[in-house]
């Protein structure tokens, strides 16, 4: 795993401003509290941020701080980020009540060229469900560069510990949709495609997934919020 961050700075103090990041970065994630009362739900957020994404990061950055926006009106529910990218570099925050920190946090990283880390991800969710029950996995990305075999089994174990994975796809690549079907699938969850416009969709369907994470499918059955029908249908299957 890397020791760094970097992030992209505006133009102007480049230096200055890439230093302040990548020390407000490290510092959260070595010093944020762990807030996690008894009986509070657990949800990881987690993030393909590889060379492959750049070209649309800005615009899935709208969408995916729109989603930490939906998820930070849930309350009772603590939230992990993970992210990979570059060679090996995988990081997950502390688990916090406070969305809106992971949301700034998550807007100051940069995408850098790599392979996928998904295995690394669900291994990650896999030890944190052993201290505590994880309600739901959230991963978005756009690609799928290793065993989906070992994917699948990891998926699969989680789904035996009632942990939901959910796969948010950007692009339209086959065989990751493929991919992240069957890993959906086997751990119970649900699998969605991001589109260019559609942010508020996708905010509403987090927030529908935060509800569930909080308190189960019964709280989300009762919900009033658009789209929680489209995320039952597929919870049931």
């Amino acid at each position: 795993m890397a020791k760094k961050v970097t992030p992209v700075a505006p133009k102007g103090d480049q230096s200055l401003r890439e230093t302040s990041s990548a020390n407000e970065i490290a510092a959260f994630i070595k010093t944020a509290k762990t807030t996690n009362p008894a009986g509070a739900g657990r949800l990881i957020f987690a993030l393909d941020a590889t060379l492959s994404r750049q070209p649309t990061w800005d615009r899935a950055m709208t969408t995916q701080a729109s989603m930490f926006d939906a998820v930070g009106k849930t309350s009772g529910l603590s939230v992990q980020l993970v992210y990979f990218r570059g060679f090996g570099e995988c990081k997950a925050s502390r688990w916090v009540m406070n969305a809106n920190a992971l949301r700034d946090l998550m807007t100051g990283i940069d995408c850098r060229g790599g392979q996928t880390q998904i295995a690394k991800v669900l291994a990650h969710a896999g030890k944190e469900s052993e201290k505590q029950r994880i309600a739901a996995l959230v991963f978005i990305g756009d690609a799928m560069e290793e065993n989906i075999d070992e994917l699948c089994q990891k998926a699969g174990e989680l789904g035996l510990k009632n942990t939901r994975c959910f796969f948010f796809q950007e692009g339209h690549d086959g065989l990751t949709e493929k991919s992240f079907r069957e890993m959906a699938r086997l751990s119970g969850g649900a699998y969605f495609r991001l589109g260019p416009d559609s942010a508020r969709e996708l905010a509403e369907l987090l927030g529908a997934i935060a509800v569930y994470a909080k308190g189960g499918l019964k709280a989300l059955a009762s919900s009033k919020q658009r789209n929680v029908r489209l995320l039952l249908e597929q919870l049931k299957k």
